[in-house]
């Protein structure tokens, strides 16, 4: 099955505390997957690093970011059908 860590500073970064929730698929009531649960220590790397991109997505133009916004939404667009499968799983 597989197992789902956390994602942080551009990272996958699997969970140490051994720990998991399961991910269910609430059309057929089936686990889908393992979702580890994080550790203070992982918690607060998570938050730390988050804190860090805040200030250089703040101190990036507002044009520049306009544009990161705008690519996003168009992956978003392209992917729908993806993510409207992962989300109903």
């Amino acid at each position: 099955m597989q197992e789902i860590g956390h994602w942080i500073n551009g990272q996958l970064v699997k969970g140490t505390s051994g720990r998991f929730a399961d991910v269910m698929n609430p059309a057929t009531g089936e686990v889908q997957a393992r979702v580890a649960l994080a550790t203070v220590a992982e918690l607060d790397h998570a938050i730390t690093e988050a804190a860090k991109a805040q200030v250089l997505w703040a101190a990036t133009n507002p044009q520049r970011r306009a544009r990161v916004m705008m690519a996003f939404g168009a992956l978003i667009n392209e992917n729908m059908d993806k993510l409207a499968e992962l989300v109903a799983r």
